[in-house]
């Protein structure tokens, strides 16, 4: 396989701007993809990501800043990068946390991570699959979290909305095969980014190499590639 095997794909993914999402983008880049990312960040955070993901050899560059909260954004997103791409590979990567026992959590805040955490990727893969099926190739992955599998302190939220992308995987999974096509869920364990800043403050969250690494290795990977 060559460096640029995905020499002439098209590529969206969100949480693009930092953080594990950021080094995917790279990472596709790297293999030659145009690459569209959505993310937050100041404008010279969004400017050094995107200009780190060119550098990396991405064949094209762009962001896109629609609020995953709304539906509506997701589609015009998907519409314009359509128009400049066909899409071939969603990495759907985005996530925010808000750590708070249950009867502490704003219901506010509550409505804003499912939409972030997991209504996103219901709205990107009912746009894109459709597409990918119709040209015979298609990627698309759902990080979920280790928090799917074990517990830890004030997490709730977080572990119920990164969970369910096993099933919105899975069921995609099921209707999408093709000879070239495929749908993946990965485990992300803790990173030092932006989604755990707060609980890092908080104290709620604390990095383990070794602990997430264990984790990880449960069940790194769900990939159907046929």
């Amino acid at each position: 396989m060559s460096d640029s095997f995905l020499h002439g794909r098209t590529a969206l993914v969100t949480g693009g701007t930092s953080g594990i999402g950021h080094a995917i983008a790279r990472a596709l880049g790297a293999a030659g993809a145009r690459v569209a990312i959505n993310g937050l960040g100041t404008a010279e955070q969004i400017a050094e990501a995107v200009s780190s993901v060119a550098a990396a050899g991405a064949l094209d560059v762009r962001h896109h800043p629609a609020d995953l909260r709304d539906g509506g954004a997701i589609d015009t997103m998907i519409a314009e990068i359509s128009a400049w791409s066909a899409i071939d590979i969603v990495v759907n990567c985005a996530g925010v946390q808000h750590t708070a026992p249950i009867s502490e959590m704003p219901a506010e805040r509550w409505d804003s991570l499912i939409a972030i955490n997991l209504s996103a990727a219901f709205h990107t893969l009912r746009l894109t699959l459709p597409g990918m099926a119709e040209r015979g190739y298609g990627r698309a992955i759902n990080l979920a979290s280790v928090h799917g599998l074990v517990a830890s302190v004030s997490t709730s939220p977080w572990k119920r909305q990164r969970s369910p992308p096993r099933p919105l995987t899975k069921t995609p999974r099921s209707r999408q095969r093709g000879p070239r096509s495929s749908v993946a869920r990965s485990l992300g364990g803790l990173v030092h980014g932006p989604v755990h800043a707060e609980g890092v403050e908080q104290g709620s969250v604390q990095f383990s190499p070794e602990r997430d690494s264990e984790w990880g290795e449960q069940r790194p990977v769900e990939l159907d590639d046929t």
